[in-house]
């Protein structure tokens, strides 16, 4: 039934009306920023001359660019939201602006822009400048690898000790080469096969298996140890995995890596029940599985621990770790004696701060990937570089630290600065002497140990 044509001219009267109030809507403009000015006939040339500008300006044509265009070779970056600022006039249902009034505004427009463009401009040249500096890294760190792979590696035996070599190992080992450099540099004395690693770690699953069957075996031939210790030894595992890297968040229970480290751990207690597992050292065995397979971490992580330093500590011998204390300090007074006083004074004792340094190569303290630049030259120097590299951080902060008290250096000392970068440390090592009174670290270390041995022999009692 068709409407009355009453009805129909209401409903058209309604809609013009509606349609003429967005009208008056549109028309309603003042500053708009950031946003498209909606057309309008007295705006309308202007809008278009200031798109016109803008496309003279940067280059833009009406065909789209190929990809090719788009790719900016000569790194130039243009600031372009400063072309979303547009000055309007007044609506022309009202007053026209004063001249001075317009001049201001004008003003301020043009103040407005400048700012916004001297900004842009500085962060475009920041951009740039990261994007430089990171292709220039990249294309280093490509090169290094050739050499590594092409030059070195191929010819270690000859290579390895010559001094190119050196420093380029000093610069950083290749991430594509870190771990074969490693196990070459840490060797195989206790020539590890991979059948070894396969023995070893089935017998850690049988222990788990009867341990979590509720085995009553008291004693076990290879270890000597009750199933109360070796069951205390496996959840200590199961504990110290979940707190390994837990911001990588592929060590933990699910994780890509969880059951990798949990069987490098397990195998190395049944390799070497007399060590065990001790605190510190599912992070030197994560950093391992980050860089090599599983069997070669293996390999590389049981002729590791059984260095001589890595040894005395994660078999808690406390004597030798007092040596290696006393030595450290004799290369602490001589490089830093203004921060050894301080710490002299307020009681501060190296096994505060070194203990967890050395339990876990700076893993835990040091953002990762600058620890696995520490690796790099200890792999290179051996344990040498542990204290240098402490005596390195202690210079770094030494200004901040003679101001703390003992709480507060300890804090600091536990947790360092995660924006702490490998420039920065690296060149304050490289100024640490590892040499007193013409006595290399060697030097300084053998004879300490044996005063402690004369020592012992003069006073019976103090034998342990």
């Amino acid at each position: 039934m068709a409407a009355p044509p009453l009805l129909l001219l209401v409903d058209r009267n309604i809609f013009a009306r509606k349609k003429s109030v967005q009208v008056k809507e549109q028309n309603d403009l003042g500053w708009k920023l950031f946003g498209k000015v909606p057309p309008r006939e007295s705006q309308r040339s202007n809008v278009q001359k200031v798109q016109k500008e803008y496309e003279e300006r940067i280059g833009c044509t009406s065909k789209s660019p190929s990809p090719k265009q788009n790719v900016r070779k000569n790194l130039v970056f243009e600031p372009l939201s400063t072309t979303a600022l547009i000055l309007e006039d007044r609506p022309a249902n009202l007053p026209a602006k004063p001249a001075e009034e317009a001049q201001k505004h004008r003003q301020e427009y043009e103040e407005m822009v400048a700012q916004a463009k001297r900004r842009e401009y500085k962060e475009a040249q920041r951009r740039k400048k990261q994007l430089e500096e990171r292709c220039k890294l990249e294309e280093s760190i490509g090169n290094a690898a050739l050499t590594w792979n092409n030059e070195i590696l191929p010819n270690w035996e000859t290579l390895c000790c010559s001094r190119k070599v050196r420093e380029l190992w000093w610069q950083g080992i290749p991430p594509s080469v870190r771990g074969k450099v490693w196990s070459l540099a840490i060797g195989n004395e206790l020539n590890i096969t991979h059948e070894l690693y396969d023995i070893c770690l089935s017998r850690a699953k049988d222990r788990w298996k009867s341990l979590s069957m509720g085995g009553s075996e008291v004693e076990n031939e290879d270890s000597g140890l009750s199933a109360a210790d070796r069951e205390a030894s496996l959840e200590l595992i199961k504990l110290d995995i979940s707190r390994t890297f837990p911001n990588l968040c592929i060590f933990q229970k699910g994780g890509p890596y969880h059951d990798m480290l949990h069987s490098i751990l397990g195998a190395y207690t049944c390799y070497r029940p007399d060590v065990g597992y001790v605190q510190g050292m599912s992070f030197i065995a994560a950093v391992l599985i980050l860089n090599l397979d599983t069997a070669d971490a293996f390999i590389a992580f049981s002729n590791l621990l059984n260095k001589p330093c890595q040894m005395a500590f994660f078999r808690v011998d406390h004597g030798l770790m007092l040596t290696y204390y006393a030595s450290f300090e004799v290369f602490f007074e001589e490089n830093l004696p203004r921060l050894f006083a301080h710490f002299k004074k307020n009681n501060l004792t190296p096994d505060i701060y070194l203990i967890d340094w050395i339990f876990t190569l700076y893993s835990k303290s040091l953002p990762l990937d600058l620890a696995c630049r520490v690796w790099d030259v200890f792999c290179r120097d051996g344990e040498e570089f542990l204290f240098r590299t402490a005596l390195g951080i202690l210079k770094l902060f030494e200004d901040i630290l003679t101001k703390m008290d003992f709480i507060h250096i300890a804090q600091f000392l536990t947790k360092l600065p995660e924006d702490l970068t490998a420039d920065d440390l690296f060149l304050s090592i490289a100024a640490i002497q590892m040499q007193s009174r013409n006595k290399k670290w060697t030097q300084i270390l053998s004879g300490l140990q044996k005063d402690n041995r004369e020592m012992e022999n003069r006073s019976p009692n103090l034998k342990r």
